[in-house]
């Protein structure tokens, strides 16, 4: 498959009247696309694909649309009809109403060949740069402590904590579901720790 070069293409005049007439006060994803239009073009991911082939899906929608899942919190398949059926999600990539969208499985194939090498890194470094010339991202600015600095020190956890935490989630549940086992099993604990030596 190959990529067709197609970002940046100018919205149906159709598609601008009945989004702005369905949504006046706009939605997340039509501001994205009115403030982030050309935060990445089919150019960045011609590497990506072959030169030959049948023409693919524009990998600058996909990846604006991986954002949009990202934003909603959407499977796979629930971002596909999204595409298929909302209008304001037809606005922000710039699809006639018409357009039949794609199937669920080429979000992954996308997701896939982001995966590989350094791919994921270089098209951050690249929405950075550009999100910094549109003055949306300054430098040496006050920052919010947001939940990647969390997520990423909860991916360190050592093997005995992820144990830990793994006994604290099951005691947890017998004290939900079944109480007087917890309890049968507190006292089992009891008798074990008083023959124990030096217990006091």
């Amino acid at each position: 498959m190959s990529v067709r070069f197609q970002s940046g293409a100018e919205i149906p005049p159709l598609t601008t009247r009945v989004a702005r007439a369905a949504n006046p006060q706009g939605t997340t994803a039509m501001w994205v696309r009115d403030r982030l239009e050309g935060l990445w073009s089919d150019e960045d991911f011609a590497a990506w694909y072959p030169r030959d082939g049948r023409p693919g899906i524009s990998p600058a929608q996909l990846a604006l649309v991986c954002v949009l899942q990202h934003l909603d919190n959407l499977s796979d398949r629930q971002a596909a009809e999204s595409v298929r059926c909302r209008i304001d999600v037809k606005y922000a990539l710039g699809l006639e109403l018409d357009d039949p969208g794609f199937h669920h499985s080429v979000l992954s194939d996308f997701r896939d060949r982001l995966a590989q090498g350094d791919r994921a890194d270089q098209l951050l470094g690249l929405a950075l740069k550009r999100l910094k010339e549109a003055g949306l991202v300054k430098a040496r600015g006050r920052q919010r402590t947001d939940s990647t600095y969390i997520l990423s020190a909860a991916r360190e956890l050592t093997r005995l904590e992820l144990v830990t935490e793994a006994v604290r989630a099951t005691l947890e549940y017998l004290a939900r579901t079944a109480p007087e086992l917890l309890n049968e099993l507190v006292r089992d604990c009891g008798r074990a720790c008083s023959g124990c030596e030096g217990h006091d």
